[in-house]
């Protein structure tokens, strides 16, 4: 069943992906890695567009696919790019990701509509964000200010089933404004702090 509301609001991450296009430019930070960061932000724009509008296997696939990709590549550019690390310690934290990834999702759907699944995200966003702080990077507030949106932004997700009888559009179009604010900060803590 097509969700106007859901589909039109997915316009935040093109907004996103938009804003850190043109950062990146005055920055003069469009490598790989940010360039990669950025599509994928529009990507999963257009995926979860057409999920809400067709909600078919195939858009499905469009709408999940994107963000895993882009979980994976901020936790690879972030690591490299920001903090330093060598590769095999990278892979360290991508193997870590997977198993907690894993493990919720285990979790049954029911339990918070689902969003136990984001879990891992959070956990590595809100790890990510103390290390900021704690080197003082530029903008060194911006990694746990995306952790407490994209809190809010798991909040909206959840309670959206439960709310849905009473207000029938339902507030998981939140979700989506939110998290592509939550993606532009995750991507500007890149851009602002390249090694």
């Amino acid at each position: 069943m097509a969700e106007p509301l859901n589909a039109l609001s997915n316009i935040a991450f093109i907004i996103a992906a938009i804003a850190a296009l043109i950062l990146a430019k005055k920055k003069n930070a469009l490598n790989a890695y940010v360039i990669k960061l950025i599509v994928l932000i529009a990507a999963i724009g257009i995926g979860s567009s057409l999920f809400h509008t067709y909600a078919n296997v195939w858009s499905k696939f469009a709408d999940v696919l994107p963000i895993l990709l882009f979980k994976i590549s901020f936790l690879i550019s972030y690591s490299h790019l920001v903090i330093g690390l060598k590769r095999s310690k990278i892979f360290a934290l991508f193997i870590l990701f997977l198993g907690l990834s894993v493990l919720s999702g285990m979790m049954p759907y029911s339990w918070l509509n689902g969003s136990l699944g984001y879990s891992p995200a959070l956990i590595f966003l809100i790890g990510f964000g103390a290390y900021h702080l704690r080197a003082q990077k530029h903008e060194p507030w911006i990694l746990l200010l995306a952790a407490l949106l994209f809190v809010i932004s798991l909040s909206f997700r959840s309670i959206d089933m439960l709310i849905c009888e009473a207000l029938p559009i339902g507030v998981h179009y939140m979700w989506h404004i939110l998290n592509g604010i939550v993606l532009y900060l995750c991507v500007r803590s890149i851009i602002k702090n390249i090694k």
